[in-house]
């Protein structure tokens, strides 16, 4: 029989103790994932007798707030650039930029280009979650992930797919982000089962698997969960409603002006960011800081890369959300004349300039798409909003 579900105010005190709490059956779960596991890159990599960290590592970091559906030709196409840790350590940042263009959180990328040239040094490496915390970039949750897959170390890495999964079996209804030590306490508690412990790799990796496909934020299929008689929420009809999240608050919306200038040849000016902050390192189409109120071309054209240039406003907005505010673009266009690019910058193709840009940046060129070409005679026909 399922477990009484805790009053509403002991779930909301979290007085229950993980230990006291009843555990799930560990060896279900893993003869739920041996028939149902996701056929996904990362798991049916054939080239080595055991997980390679290297790889657990890398797609533990693509996955990081991104689709695995977005990760999957990713995952394939960065490893045929970089198949190991000594080609992505060697690698210039450039080439990493130009690679991960497009995934967003730009940081990540950073941190693995950093951690890689940390591990590349090392004789080994790393195969418990205490050194994995020592690489730069290597946070709990990853450390947690590539101990237990690489290296079957008995640990629960704890994300949002495993979170869900906790919250609903102990009707955890304190909200998060409150609830996540004691979610993860839960959560690491499944190690004690012998089953889990037998096959640590696998157990994490069911885990998320059941919050991915099962247990999933909206109608999850309680009737095919391996873990359904368990399931305190599910026994008090909260599964819906759980986990709670505490009100977020509206995010600001930051207004920028860049400028598109264009050469004879075609080719247009671009720079690189600095290596902290925003989209550190990606190239960009360059404009003005990014603030409250919104620009005046007249605030603007000071700032301009080139100066004294025929710059004319482009119709429409680019918008693009960031995690803590929303961002609207606009894009002023011009002819430049021949010549060598300004100190700091570099003329580039269109075509290998978009390949090589965050999306941020994608979406402002855009606006290019029903826009005559700069220097053009003529009233330019609207432009497309972007998504």
């Amino acid at each position: 029989m399922p477990p009484a579900p805790k009053t509403q105010a002991a779930r909301t005190a979290g007085a229950e103790t993980p230990e006291a709490a009843a555990a799930p059956d560990a060896s279900a779960l893993l003869a739920w994932y041996d028939r149902q596991a996701r056929d996904l890159p990362w798991r049916r990599d054939a080239q080595v007798p055991r997980p390679d960290p290297y790889r657990v590592w890398l797609s533990e970091v693509m996955l990081q707030q991104t689709t695995v559906a977005a990760v999957g030709p990713r995952y394939a196409r960065f490893l045929d650039r970089f198949p190991d840790l000594a080609s992505l350590a060697a690698a210039p940042w450039e080439a990493l930029a130009e690679e991960w263009a497009g995934l967003g959180y730009y940081a990540r990328a950073r941190n693995l280009h950093a951690g890689a040239k940390a591990l590349a040094a090392l004789p080994a490496f790393p195969d418990t979650v205490e050194a994995l915390r020592g690489i730069p970039g290597i946070g709990p949750y990853t450390a947690a992930a590539v101990a237990a897959i690489a290296f079957g170390r008995p640990v629960v890495p704890v994300d949002g797919n495993v979170e869900r999964v906790a919250a609903r079996l102990f009707a955890e209804a304190t909200p998060l982000p409150a609830a996540k030590p004691r979610l993860a306490a839960l959560a690491q508690g499944w190690m004690a089962q012998p089953a889990a412990r037998a096959r640590p790799g696998d157990f994490c990796q069911a885990l998320f698997d059941l919050g991915a496909t099962l247990c999933t934020p909206r109608r999850p299929a309680c009737a095919l969960c391996p873990w359904m008689p368990a399931c305190a929420a599910r026994a008090a009809g909260l599964q819906q409603e759980l986990p709670r999240k505490a009100a977020k608050k509206p995010r600001p919306t930051r207004h920028g002006m860049h400028f598109l200038a264009e050469d004879p040849e075609g080719r247009i000016l671009v720079r690189r960011r600095p290596d902290s902050g925003l989209l550190g390192g990606m190239l960009e189409i360059p404009g003005t800081p990014w603030r409250d109120a919104a620009w005046t071309m007249a605030q603007a054209l000071p700032l301009a890369p080139i100066p004294g240039l025929d710059w004319r406003a482009l119709p429409g907005q680019a918008e693009h959300g960031f995690t803590h505010f929303e961002l609207r673009m606009g894009l002023l266009r011009a002819a430049a004349p021949a010549g060598a690019a300004p100190a700091g910058f570099a003329w580039m193709e269109p075509a290998a300039a978009r390949a090589a840009m965050p999306t941020a940046m994608r979406r402002l060129l855009a606006l290019l798409d029903s826009s005559p070409p700069a220097g053009a005679r003529g009233t330019p026909r609207r432009s497309r909003r972007t998504p």
